[in-house]
């Protein structure tokens, strides 16, 4: 079981359930048409990345969707175009591709915790527009969520890693310095909407302080980006919550 608040029977779950039924005939579609859907999961630590990805891809058919969540370089890998370890895993034709994190730690992450030069930082933000449009030029269909959380929600969850021994393997460096660091990560986080958030690929920011709302506001979203064949007959609705959900806007 996947625990996230879902109580059985509640309206929550109920309205999950027909989502991910609208997430099933989507992937079909994208099998049937030979189409590439790569989803970007970002935010702060504990905002609930994993368990959203869990939710999207419980009842998808493995043999035509991947999670990705790539560890830290290997020193090869830190020689080559910083694009490169991504690019290799990249949707193929019918396939569904689910980043937990993505080549966005090089704009918060990496120079938070200086894990990369200033150059290297400036290099990226340069050429992520481009390999962005490379890609939805090709065909791509690309969507970048943002999960967000309070300070003091952040701090609970941390709390409650270090005693749930169900969790504990999430704890890494980062997440010990995500509290002392809160405000570094917001401005590199604010830069990053700014410099890198486009029409083609814009930033979908998800309030996820309360878990089971940002996962269905997620795959709700999803939806609405594809027309494929008997969308919505599952009764749910397809109206986003703007509370929820809401698009990067540009001062």
């Amino acid at each position: 079981m996947i625990e996230d608040d879902f109580i059985p029977g509640s309206p929550n779950a109920i309205e999950l359930e027909k989502l991910q039924i609208e997430l099933v005939k989507l992937q079909k579609w994208v099998q049937e048409n030979d189409k590439r859907m790569a989803i970007i999961f970002e935010g702060r630590d504990t905002a609930g990345k994993g368990g959203a990805i869990l939710r999207f891809t419980q009842f998808l058919n493995p043999r035509a969707m991947r999670i990705v969540a790539l560890p830290k370089p290997t020193e090869v890998e830190k020689g080559q175009w910083y694009f490169q370890r991504y690019a290799k895993h990249l949707p193929n034709p019918g396939e569904m591709v689910f980043f937990d994190r993505s080549w966005y730690n090089r704009s918060v992450v990496e120079p938070v915790m200086g894990f990369c030069t200033p150059e290297q930082y400036e290099r990226f933000m340069k050429q992520v527009p481009l390999f962005e449009n490379m890609l939805i030029e090709d065909g791509i269909i690309l969507i970048k969520f943002w999960f967000s959380i309070s300070i003091n929600e952040q701090k609970h969850r941390l709390e409650q890693r270090k005693i749930n021994p169900l969790k504990q393997w999430k704890l890494s460096t980062v997440d010990m310095l995500a509290q002392s660091k809160w405000d570094e990560f917001t401005r590199h986080k604010e830069i990053m909407f700014s410099r890198t958030h486009s029409e083609n690929a814009p930033w979908i920011i998800i309030q996820g302080n309360n878990k089971p709302s940002a996962r269905i506001e997620a795959i709700r979203y999803v939806i609405n980006m594809v027309d494929y064949d008997e969308k919505g007959c599952s009764g749910v609705s397809l109206n986003v919550n703007n509370d929820i959900l809401s698009k990067f806007q540009p001062t």
